[in-house]
């Protein structure tokens, strides 16, 4: 049971964490207390907008394995921003990483018919907080694979791999 509390108080925390940043990042967002569990209905972790785009967002947080969300959450998560006029999103966050996002249907769905992200998944292929908030768009690696300035494909290893921020490689590009 210990546990499953710290558990608990460490996605409550990651929870308001990612309010704090959309609110930070001009959203007006609430996050849903207790989510399903204080209702009979399944409610998103957490609702934002900004005036022209809304978001329904399941939040989920591990220390390094993967993330899994069984297709009931999945499924009331699509259903309440359908009816709701929001954009369903999954945002996914390990320790030491920032906030990746993802469109449920781009998740990987295992054969019980659960969603799942890996840490490497959620760093290569995920919609990163800056991006997802408007500040950024994403290049990928593939992209640029053709371009044949080397010392630009540097800076975007780089910043892959974790040893650039992406501020400093736009400074740079």
């Amino acid at each position: 049971m210990t546990t499953t509390v710290s558990a608990n108080r460490k996605g409550d925390r990651r929870e308001r964490e990612l309010v704090n940043a959309l609110d930070d990042a001009g959203f007006a967002v609430m996050r849903a207390p207790a989510s399903g569990a204080a209702t009979e209905r399944e409610l998103p972790d957490v609702l934002a907008g900004n005036g022209e785009t809304f978001y329904a967002i399941e939040a989920k947080s591990s220390a390094g394995d993967p993330i899994y969300l069984t297709g009931e959450e999945v499924e009331a998560l699509l259903f309440f921003a359908r009816n709701f006029g929001a954009k369903a999103r999954i945002a996914v966050r390990f320790d030491r990483e920032d906030w990746y996002f993802f469109h449920p249907g781009d998740l990987y769905t295992t054969d019980a018919g659960s969603y799942r992200v890996k840490k490497e998944t959620a760093l290569a292929e995920g919609t990163d907080f800056p991006e997802f908030v408007g500040e950024t768009e994403k290049v990928t690696l593939d992209e640029v694979g053709t371009d044949p300035d080397e010392e630009r494909r540097g800076i975007l290893e780089s910043v892959r791999d974790g040893h650039m921020p992406v501020e400093d490689a736009l400074d740079v590009l």
